[in-house]
């Protein structure tokens, strides 16, 4: 008997892991197809959503601290939502220069480029 997972299962966090880790295994894929795909706007493309990654996983945890009853009206809702909210917030920090970590991932894969 194979067992199925259902969102309607899944509590906040668990339901918060299971699209980071989704979305972190998607991005190593897309990090692989970068370095060899020769194509430098996927290589910057690919290197900012694996910044907005990690700065998303750094905020999560930040967020989780702070008690939701403020400027949404807190209760679980609130809780799912600021996952949303805080991916949105890092895929914008990202773009327009982040913590430059999307620099230091577009030289390594375009060295690796050069190297094949």
């Amino acid at each position: 008997m194979t067992s199925t997972l259902s969102m309607a299962n899944l509590g906040t966090a668990d339901l918060a892991m299971a699209r980071s880790q989704n979305a972190a295994s998607g991005t190593a894929a897309e990090l692989r197809n970068a370095a060899r795909a020769k194509d430098g706007n996927a290589v910057r493309e690919t290197a900012e959503k694996f910044e907005a990654q990690f700065l998303s996983q750094m905020m999560g945890h930040m967020f989780k601290g702070i008690a939701s009853d403020g400027a949404f009206g807190g209760g679980h809702a609130e809780e799912v939502w600021r996952d949303f909210y805080v991916e949105e917030v890092t895929k914008s920090f990202a773009s327009k220069g982040g913590i430059g970590l999307a620099d230091s991932i577009e030289k390594q894969l375009l060295k690796l480029q050069e190297a094949a």
